[in-house]
């Protein structure tokens, strides 16, 4: 019987896994720092041995990448010690983790797709944070690691919902071209989620909206489903100094998805066009 947990419950990508699984009717409960402090080892340990839940979705995270360059100790506390603590008390009930890493893992050289076993090579603190979680999350043998990139949804503060609010007080924006990714929508991966969880094919995947942009590409296509007669002009990163090294190459392949059989996500032309109806909507 399915009983599953969901960390981060208040974020973007918890908040949509749980609705997701409810949608399924698969008995679950989203947690936040409220319900326990996942890098106090202790209340971790009591939390999840009396929930007795059959897998933990941890989307819990720390993710301000700017913030985490001056704050080292407080993001590997939460993204490695908090993910260590809850991948030894799955290994103790013998239950299944999904851990949701990042592209920011890989040095974002070349303008190819990484691969699930290209060598890693984290450019900043949040990256090298992300990247020792999957090492703690792999404690348990039936781990999934699941690595994404420019994510945004419903439930807080992202790209979209900012390019929207400043195209509507300008008539010309700004936006680095020289980054290269897929943007992500949190409903189509919390889908994906929900599959993987109900199996047992552990591994590390990449999982992210089909299709690669430029931030730009992607601010322009934003204005162009809202409706917003703003134009987006293309700069180099070296327009916005920044103490923070990010990828240039964002690019994930997807191709371990489809070698355990589970769905790719739509393109993120796609996605976005849904998002911004249901952000109407809201």
């Amino acid at each position: 019987m399915e009983n599953i947990l969901v960390t981060g419950v208040n974020g973007q990508l918890g908040h949509d896994v749980v609705l997701e699984l409810e949608s399924r009717g698969i008995p679950c409960k989203g947690v936040d720092i409220d319900d326990f402090d996942l890098t106090d080892k202790a209340q971790t340990d009591y939390f999840i041995r009396t929930f007795q839940p059959s897998a933990v979705i941890h989307c819990a995270a720390y993710t301000n990448v700017n913030a985490a360059e001056e704050n080292e100790e407080a993001c590997f506390k939460v993204n490695v010690e908090g993910t260590r603590n809850i991948a030894e008390a799955c290994r103790y009930l013998k239950c299944k983790l999904i851990y949701i890493s990042s592209d920011y893992v890989f040095n974002g050289s070349g303008d190819t797709p990484f691969n699930v076993d290209d060598e890693t090579g984290p450019l900043n603190v949040y990256g090298k944070s992300k990247l020792e979680g999957e090492i703690a999350a792999r404690i348990n043998p039936k781990t999934f690691v699941v690595r994404t990139s420019w994510v945004y949804g419903l439930n807080g503060n992202n790209f979209v919902k900012t390019m929207i609010k400043l195209g509507r007080q300008k008539t010309e924006l700004t936006v680095v071209a020289d980054q290269i990714g897929s943007p992500t929508y949190t409903k189509d991966l919390a889908r994906l989620l929900a599959d993987m969880v109900l199996t047992t094919k552990y591994g590390t995947y990449h999982a992210t909206n089909e299709g690669f942009c430029s931030w730009a590409e992607f601010a322009a296509q934003i204005m162009k489903e809202a409706g917003i007669a703003c134009r987006i002009i293309p700069v180099d990163s070296s327009a916005y100094p920044s103490p923070v090294e990010r990828p240039h190459n964002s690019r994930l392949s997807k191709i371990s998805l489809d070698f355990a059989s589970f769905n790719r996500l739509p393109k993120w032309q796609n996605a976005l066009s849904r998002y911004i109806v249901e952000l109407k909507e809201k």
